[in-house]
């Protein structure tokens, strides 16, 4: 979803590193915060299916695991290609429902009463969004409506296995059925185990939502916005969102609203729902882990790139040692006070050196918590 390439010095070229809002025309009173208990489940089988997303999770995971029904277990796995790669809209069906502007329910019963709503054209194109790929975020028939699509969305889940394959089969030939199914599994997960984590986390959601709709009512969605994340930024002249991801995409609330959705269960995961024709949905993780703002996915890329030349590693290897100036680099290294310069200004545009005076000299050094860092932030950057 994301064009990009390294070019000559060290620079960075990139295409589409971020997901955007157009909320031009948007009304204060469309903006609202409000958690959801179905995103949360979702959230819930997400960490299920992929623990290792969620390392501060691995505790409830493993009671939760050991004390799984294995009939339930087992239809887990049947569509769990629905929440395993993130999860699937299915789970924020108020953004679906006609008209833009509903609100997620306060009860699971409430939000799959919503989830009812949905057509089965919204409701396969969702289902199969990550099982056969299909478009998203434009505009046309589903494999519903054609049967272009539908031999399509069969070839993709082919290479996916047999699973996906009978599920897309199914899917196809009878959405009331799949519906049915997946209505009475979230049921069940909810009697297993949703209910007793939805009773604590329910707390935290709640005040969440009271500090974000205080900072929107005190000092607009900007400030609220960079409550969420450092990563959401609103440029408020060009009534434009920004979120910081390795991802491309575009949405406008339009004459709907916008919705942000609190999880305690999400964290790397920062995700905007911009499916055409749907409420833009902005769902972002409380509580996060980390003691101090994660870089930019552009900060990140510049990281990356200035550690992968191999006359820049060894000049870490030195560097993270010691306090070197350039003279005596260039004399360790074999080459030109020039060339070390450029080598040394690819590190510090990066972040990963240090500078400072000592008299008429210069030193730089390593800052080898950033580096130490560095594969958390990146991990945190490509889940994001």
């Amino acid at each position: 979803m994301s064009d990009e390439g390294r070019g000559v010095s060290g620079r960075v070229h990139h295409v589409g590193m971020s997901v955007s809002i157009d909320i031009a025309g948007l009304r204060p009173e469309r903006v609202a915060v409000v958690p959801s208990p179905l995103a949360e489940l979702g959230m819930a089988l997400h960490a299920l299916a992929e623990p290792g997303h969620h390392p501060g999770l691995q505790a409830w995971v493993t009671g939760v695991t050991a004390r799984l029904d294995p009939h339930l277990a087992d239809r887990m796995c049947e569509a769990d290609f629905l929440w395993r790669t993130t999860f699937s809209d299915l789970f924020l069906p108020s953004a679906g429902v006609p008209g833009r502007t509903t609100l997620p329910g306060a009860t699971l019963a409430e939000e799959l009463d919503l989830l009812d709503k949905l057509s089965d054209e919204q409701f396969v194109d969702a289902a199969l969004e990550f099982t056969c790929a299909l478009p998203y975020g434009l505009p046309g028939p589903g494999p519903l409506a054609d049967e272009g699509l539908r031999r399509r969305s069969l070839e993709l889940a082919a290479a996916r296995g047999p699973q996906q394959v009978r599920f897309t089969e199914r899917l196809l030939a009878d959405p009331p059925r799949i519906r049915a199914w997946l209505r009475q599994f979230l049921q069940d997960c909810e009697e297993a185990f949703f209910a007793d984590a939805w009773s604590r986390l329910r707390h935290q959601l709640a005040a969440d939502t009271r500090l974000k709709t205080d900072l929107l009512r005190r000092k607009g969605l900007a400030g609220a916005l960079a409550a969420v994340s450092p990563a959401v930024t609103l440029d408020e002249a060009t009534g434009l969102i920004t979120v910081d991801k390795l991802g491309d995409g575009r949405t406008a609330t339009g004459d709907g609203g916008l919705l942000l959705i609190p999880t305690s269960l999400g964290w790397p995961h920062l995700m905007v729902l911009h499916r055409y024709g749907w409420q833009p949905v902005l769902h972002y993780p409380v509580g996060s882990p980390e003691p101090a703002a994660p870089p930019s996915v552009e900060q990140l890329a510049l990281r990356m790139t200035a550690l992968s030349h191999p006359v820049r590693m060894r000049m870490c290897r030195h560097l993270a040692r010691s306090a070197y100036t350039t003279s005596e680099l260039a004399q360790v290294h074999g080459m030109t006070a020039p060339e070390i310069s450029r080598h040394l200004g690819v590190l510090k545009k990066a972040g990963l050196i240090s500078t400072r005076r000592r008299g008429r000299y210069v030193l730089h050094q390593l800052d080898v918590t950033v580096v130490a860092r560095l594969g958390s932030d990146f991990l945190e950057g490509i889940l994001r």
